[in-house]
């Protein structure tokens, strides 16, 4: 698994391309990766859904649940599926739409400095070992170009505690191969 540096692309990822982005702020060195859960209707695996979603075509009737998000513009640049597969969204040179409101060490707007990585999944659902796989095999390529990454591995609650509860205690953080300092 690669991260070519020029393109911001994985080789192995199935890409998926957001119109949720943009460009980062001039200057901005990218230091932080961000954890979250996604899971589409919540609590089901599987399907279309997320990538809808992140490609703004998710159908309101789909699901119930789809009336209330459909209209969110949203990304990240990873999704780990439940099998392991990778999907990209967002180049990393480029800003995803994933933290929202967030706050990292006193630093405001954690888009602008983070990679955002989705995992298939929910906060009291244990997460497949194919994932924590290919979680720490994303992270080795991502450290490769950016080496800043392995020693701020976050959940998106800890940069959003009043919104966000994901990747939640379902998530074994003992499980990132000691990458986190």
């Amino acid at each position: 698994m690669k991260l070519d540096s020029e393109t911001g692309l994985l080789d192995v990822a199935r890409q998926v391309s957001s119109p949720n982005r943009d460009d980062r702020p001039d200057g901005m060195s990218i230091d932080l990766l961000v954890i979250h859960n996604i899971s589409l209707p919540p609590g089901e695996f599987g399907g279309p859904w997320i990538d809808d979603l992140f490609c703004n075509r998710l159908d309101p009737d789909g699901h119930e649940y789809f009336r209330v998000i459909c209209d969110m513009q949203v990304s990240c640049h990873f999704l780990i599926r439940r099998d392991g597969e990778l999907v990209q969204y967002v180049p990393v040179q480029q800003r995803a739409w994933h933290a929202g409101q967030s706050s990292y060490q006193d630093h405001e707007g954690c888009n602008d400095f983070s990679i955002g990585i989705e995992l298939e999944g929910s906060d009291d659902i244990p997460y497949e070992d194919s994932q924590y796989q290919a979680l720490n095999e994303l992270i080795a390529a991502l450290t490769e170009v950016y080496p800043a990454l392995g020693s701020n591995i976050v959940g998106h609650s800890e940069i959003s505690p009043m919104r966000k509860t994901d990747p939640g205690p379902a998530f074994d953080w003992e499980r990132l191969n000691n990458l986190i300092e």
